[in-house]
């Protein structure tokens, strides 16, 4: 399983990046997508999730602002947020969550909000 995140960087508070993942190695389009991001020092947390079936759920914190979406023919997900806050900075991932029982992490993308 390999999961390529990017689009990270540096924004203002108040605005937006679109963030990609690339997955392989496994049958993408019939399984759930999440985003999960991690601050420092703190634990990873979930952000949203998009089923097979395109059904999406958001952490409430992400609720609103975030919007992840799925293209099943490139093996993309990808995670557009918009009114960014300094809260949000972290490091983002992208995985198949519990895939055979274990949950897979790529390197993750950077997201930094500046006040």
């Amino acid at each position: 399983v390999q999961l390529q995140a990017s689009g990270g960087g540096l924004v203002q508070a108040g605005g937006s990046l679109r963030l990609s993942c690339k997955a392989s190695g496994f049958m993408f389009s019939i399984n759930t997508m999440s985003w999960y991001r991690q601050a420092l020092g703190q634990q990873r947390e979930l952000v949203a999730t998009i089923t097979s079936a395109g059904t999406t759920s958001y952490a409430n914190s992400t609720k609103g602002r975030f919007t992840i979406s799925r293209d099943n023919t490139r093996r993309m997900v990808y995670l557009q947020m918009n009114s960014l806050k300094p809260e949000d900075t972290a490091v983002y991932y992208c995985t198949p969550p519990n895939l055979r029982g274990t949950f897979y992490w790529g390197q993750g993308t950077l997201v930094t909000v500046s006040s």
